[in-house]
C-alpha cells in the first residue's frame, strides 16, 4: 500500500485511523483496555533499520523509492486514546492514529497485535477479579502461552486487579509483585513428604504455603501443620472436589489450631468456577489456563479503519466510510466520554462525532443527556503522541501503576449487574453525538 500511495501521490496526504470493536465477545459486558504502554514502547522503537531494508529489497518486496522512505523513519503524528485500564463497548474509539497514510497505515498490525492480546486478557482478568469478591488472585499461566504472551498477560492481568504474577520476567520489566508455590515434583524428589515440607519450610520459613494434595491431603494437612506449627502461612489445593475439600481443609485446620493458615486454590480455574467459590473458606485463587487464553475470548475484536483524510481543496478533513456488508464503519473523527449519574454510576458511553471537518472532535455533549441533576460527563481520550512527541507518562512500570490505579476508579462506575457473569447486553449504551 505504501509502495502504490507513494507512485499515486497519496502517501503524504493525513488521515485518521481509529482503533474499535464492533461488538463484544459473546455474554460479556465489557472489555478494559490493556497494552497501551507496551504499544508505546513499541512505537519508540518502530524502525527500518538498514538490516530490515536489505532483506526486504533482497526478497523484491518493494521498490527502491519504498525502501528510501522507510529506512529508518520515525512516526511524527499523533496518538490518543482511551487511558489503559478503562472500560471500553461496541464502536468505542479505543486509540486514534493521525499522520500520513505511510507512517500511520504502517503501524495497524503493532497496534492491533499488542491490543488485541492485551485487551483480551484484561477483559478476562476482570470477571475474575469481579467473581472472587474481594479474594486475591495471582496469574501462574506461563506454561500455558508464548514466552513473550506470558509476560504481557501477567502485565494485563495486574492492570485488571490480579495482585501478582508468578512469572519473574513480568516482575523485573514491569514491576508486577510476584509469587511462588511448589510442584507436585518438588514434594516427589523426597523420600516422604513430611521431608519436603521440612526443607522447604527451612528455606523458607513458616510463612510460606505448602502443597498438601500429592497423596491424601487429610494427611497432607497434620504434616504440614505438624512441620511448619500453626504459624503456617497458606496450604495450596490443587486437584478434587473443590467446594467441599476446602471446607474439610479449614476444618481439619482450625482443628489442629492453625486458624490463620490461608487456603489458595489453583487447579484449571475461569471465572465460573471461581464465582462457585466463593461460598467456600477459599483466601486466594491461583489461575493459568483460563487467563492466558482469554477465557474463551482470545482476542478483544479490535479493528483499524481509516475514518478520515485530509482534504485541501476543502480546507479541511472529509470523513470516509466502509459500506460493505456487516462491517460498515462510521467516518469522521470521534472522542469517547462517558455520561455519569449523580451517584457516580455510569449511564452511557458518548461518542462524539467531529462534524466540523477540523479532524478533532469537541463538540459539547447534548445537554438533554445532563437533565438529571448532579449528572456529569468524564472524557475518556488523553494524548499519547502529540506531532511525534511521547508523553512518558503511561510507559514503564510507572504506566502499570497508573494503568492499575485508572481501571480501579472507571470499574467503580460500572453498574452492579455489569459484573455479573451471566449471558447480558453490554453494560452501557453507546450514544452518538
Amino acid at each position: 500500500m505504501i509502495e502504490a500511495a507513494l507512485a499515486s501521490g497519496r502517501a503524504d496526504r493525513r488521515c485518521r485511523f481509529e482503533v474499535f470493536t464492533r461488538r463484544l465477545p459473546t455474554g460479556r459486558r465489557f472489555g478494559v483496555v490493556a497494552g497501551t504502554g507496551r504499544l508505546l514502547d513499541a512505537l519508540a522503537d518502530f524502525r527500518f533499520d538498514a538490516e530490515t531494508v536489505e532483506w526486504l529489497a533482497r526478497e523484491g518486496v518493494v521498490n527502491t523509492a519504498t525502501l528510501d522512505r522507510l529506512h529508518d523513519s520515525t512516526f511524527s503524528g499523533s496518538v490518543e486514546g482511551y487511558a489503559e485500564g478503562e472500560l471500553f463497548f461496541p464502536n468505542s474509539p479505543v486509540l486514534s492514529v493521525t499522520g500520513t497514510f505511510a507512517e500511520a497505515v504502517a503501524l495497524e498490525t503493532l497496534a492491533l497485535s499488542t491490543l488485541n492480546h492485551d485487551s483480551a486478557i484484561a477483559s478476562a482478568a476482570a470477571r475474575m477479579v469481579a467473581a472472587a469478591d474481594g479474594a486475591p488472585l495471582s496469574e501462574m499461566g506461563s506454561r500455558r502461552t508464548h514466552e513473550e504472551a506470558a509476560i504481557a498477560a501477567a502485565r494485563a492481568a495486574h492492570i485488571a486487579g490480579f495482585a501478582a504474577t508468578s512469572n519473574l520476567a513480568a516482575g523485573e520489566r514491569w514491576g508486577v509483585p510476584t509469587m511462588g508455590t511448589a510442584a507436585h515434583s518438588f514434594t516427589l524428589l523426597h523420600e516422604s513428604e513430611e521431608e519436603a515440607f521440612r526443607a522447604q519450610v527451612a528455606a523458607l520459613g513458616p510463612g510460606t504455603t505448602l502443597l498438601v494434595d500429592t497423596y491424601d491431603v487429610e494427611r497432607g494437612v497434620e504434616t504440614a501443620v505438624r512441620v511448619a506449627g500453626p504459624e503456617l502461612g497458606a496450604v495450596r489445593l490443587d486437584s478434587g472436589d473443590l467446594p467441599q475439600l476446602v471446607r474439610r481443609v479449614r476444618e481439619h485446620l482450625d482443628s489442629l489450631g492453625a486458624v490463620n493458615t490461608r487456603i489458595t486454590v489453583t487447579n484449571d480455574l475461569d471465572e465460573y468456577t471461581i464465582a462457585a467459590l466463593r461460598g467456600a473458606p477459599v483466601d486466594a485463587f491461583g489461575v493459568g489456563t483460563a487467563l492466558v487464553t482469554g477465557s474463551g475470548a482470545p482476542t478483544a475484536g479490535f479493528v483499524y479503519k481509516l475514518v478520515a483524510v485530509e482534504d485541501a481543496e476543502a480546507g479541511g478533513w472529509r470523513p470516509v466510510v466502509k459500506t460493505s456488508a456487516g462491517k460498515v464503519s462510521r467516518g469522521a473523527a470521534k472522542r469517547g466520554r462517558r455520561l455519569i449519574g449523580a451517584d457516580g454510576v455510569a449511564r452511557a458511553e458518548l461518542v462524539i462525532v467531529d462534524e466540523t471537518r477540523d479532524g478533532v472532535p469537541d463538540a459539547p455533549a447534548d445537554r438533554d443527556e445532563l437533565r438529571e441533576a448532579g449528572a456529569s460527563i468524564r472524557d475518556l481520550t488523553v494524548a499519547y503522541v502529540t506531532e511525534g512527541e511521547m508523553d512518558a507518562r503511561h510507559r514503564g512500570q510507572d504506566g502499570v501503576r497508573l494503568a492499575r490505579a485508572h481501571h480501579a476508579s472507571a470499574i467503580a462506575e460500572l453498574p452492579a449487574e455489569a459484573l455479573r457473569l451471566g449471558a447480558g447486553e453490554p453494560a452501557l449504551p453507546t450514544v452518538y453525538q
